[in-house]
């Protein structure tokens, strides 16, 4: 990799996995132009916050949930489906602080999700034709339709990808400003439809406690006062912190979302050598913006150490707070590690059990080789720093493989000495198919996998920073949840799938099932805060299971 290059562009040298085939390039210029000239979605300031929140995941002072759609679509783009998704990741992880006494970090995977790979271009159909795949590249069908007479990639659903992802957080910012993440009523994060007695009894017992807490600050003159809705604070207890994230797959797109930003005043203030501002090589170098020449220098005690911030700029993705690089576009000489090696927000990478020790030892490094920041002055300069909550992998095995894999992976980051956070994605590495044709997963399964990474980091003397999910608070017409996923306390059968099946993409756990999950891991937090010995808090998350039944 040539660290002295990067560009939002230099990606375009390098082969692309997943690529789209567009019929009419000039059009997909066109539309790359006009996304270029369109405003950020996010802000450097709010991506620089998520950067300081995950160095509290990192150490273990802060849980990451990442969770959201398999796939959102365009049309799923309507309040109620938005109201219900952030609903449920607010009591996922209102659940988890009341049992680890530890804020969690909510990163979505909205607003822009609407991406994923394919193994295949085509697909064959029940009446015998082979139709183009469909795509769903970065925000909702904005390559192809669902409709398989309408299968030509098109540049322009790129565009109206961007216009549904401004709706999305738009509305998402509007609910966590106007009190709907308030703690003074939890109660309105949809949980009216849940059936299960068992869910509904365990989430009132954490409301009351929350409420006899609250009561009590404002009895002794610490509470918020006045409620928002009659122009009160907005306060501690009713706003909360919340990040979008995508997968990354089309280039396109996140280049023309690319710009370049002054760093927020509160890290222009710092100096160099007191505070890392980037991930780099090891050795300062300082090279021309546009790729020319360049030339070295040597790091130890300059006159650039003492020099402040004042003038200095990052190379932002503005299409989204965080981005992954999927498993099947992690190539190490690919396009898709070239772009994101360069970009100031934190990044994720998918591991999986085809890749091999060294391989991740390489993939770390990489994203730690080059992130641009430069002085007023035109010159780039490139710390050596090691940042931490750079660089998150989001491990996805399955329940029997996990023991063969992490181990090993764990070991090789270990002795690179690079700063990751860990995370576990129990979803998709157990996917199956029923007997009648649907995708889904197995709820114990998903748990296994969640109870053997917690182990075998723990044994590894590592931690688990966090859960990437595919969850949804969708509901079917008559107000049910959805049936894609088998088992939890409600125990789904394969009989039931088909009740209310609404992916189009990948099986994903329902109201319950995630409530489920987030009561067996805050209960496991709560006996590891209380001192249980490790060996017991991993056997009890695995009976805790089979006793909510």
């Amino acid at each position: 990799m040539d660290a002295e290059r990067w560009t939002p562009s230099s990606w375009r040298s390098k082969p692309v996995a997943q690529a789209v085939d567009y019929p009419d390039v000039e059009d997909l210029a066109s539309i790359r132009s006009r996304l270029t000239t369109l405003p950020p979605l996010v802000t450097p300031g709010e991506v620089e916050r998520l950067r300081s929140q995950l160095v509290s995941v990192q150490s273990g002072q802060a849980f990451l949930l990442h969770a959201g759609d398999c796939a959102e679509s365009f049309d799923a783009c309507t309040h109620e489906n938005i109201s219900n998704k952030i609903g449920l990741i607010l009591s996922f992880s209102l659940i988890l602080i009341w049992g680890g006494r530890l804020p969690v970090v909510r990163i979505g995977r909205i607003a822009g999700q609407f991406a994923k790979p394919r193994s295949s271009k085509t697909e064959k159909l029940a009446d015998g034709r082979e139709v183009l795949s469909f795509r769903l590249l970065v925000s909702g069908d904005n390559v192809n339709s669902l409709d398989t007479n309408a299968r030509v990639p098109d540049p322009q659903r790129l565009l109206s990808a961007y216009f549904y992802s401004a709706t999305t957080i738009n509305y998402i910012r509007s609910l966590l400003t106007s009190g709907f993440a308030s703690l003074n009523h939890p109660r309105d994060w949809s949980l009216a439809h849940v059936r299960s007695p068992i869910l509904k009894e365990e989430f009132e017992r954490i409301t009351e406690g929350l409420a006899d807490a609250l009561d009590f600050s404002r009895t002794i003159g610490a509470g918020d006062g006045m409620p928002f809705e009659k122009g009160g604070p907005k306060g501690v207890h009713g706003e909360v912190d919340f990040y979008t994230s995508h997968e990354g797959l089309m280039l396109d797109y996140e280049e023309a979302l690319t710009r370049t930003f002054a760093l927020p005043s509160a890290l222009q203030q710092h100096q160099i050598s007191n505070v890392p501002l980037i991930p780099g090589l090891q050795g300062e170098q300082i090279s021309s913006l546009d790729g020319g020449s360049s030339r070295l220098q040597n790091s130890s005690a300059t006159a650039d150490q003492a020099r402040t911030k004042q003038g200095f700029t990052g190379f932002y993705n503005t299409s989204a707070h965080f981005l992954w690089i999927g498993d099947r576009t992690r190539q190490l000489d690919g396009a898709h590690i070239e772009y994101f090696r360069g970009i100031r927000n934190p990044i994720g990478a998918k591991v999986g059990p085809s890749m091999r020790a060294d391989e991740l030892l390489k993939l770390v490094e990489s994203m730690y080789l080059v992130t641009y920041i430069r002085f007023s002055d035109g010159l780039s300069v490139l710390n050596p720093d090691r940042e931490p909550g750079r660089l998150t992998l989001i491990t996805r095995y399955g329940a029997g493989k996990i023991e063969e894999h992490l181990p090993g992976h764990i070991a090789a980051v270990q002795q690179s000495g690079v700063p990751v956070i860990w995370v576990c994605d129990p979803m998709h590495g157990n996917t199956l198919t029923s007997a009648s044709g649907l995708k889904t997963r197995n709820f114990s399964t998903i748990v296994s996998e969640v109870t053997s990474c917690l182990r075998i980091h723990s044994e590894c003397n590592s931690k688990l920073n966090g859960v990437s999910l595919e969850f949804t608070g969708e509901l079917s017409d008559d107000g049910f949840s959805v049936t894609e996923c088998l088992g939890g306390s409600m125990e789904l059968s394969e009989d039931e799938l088909e009740l209310r099946y609404q992916s189009f993409c990948d099986p994903r756990l329902n109201f319950e099932q995630s409530l489920d999950l987030a009561f067996l891991l805050s209960n496991h937090f709560k006996k590891e805060r209380r001192g249980h010995s490790k060996a017991d808090r991993h056997a009890n998350l695995e009976a805790a299971f089979s006793s909510r039944r």
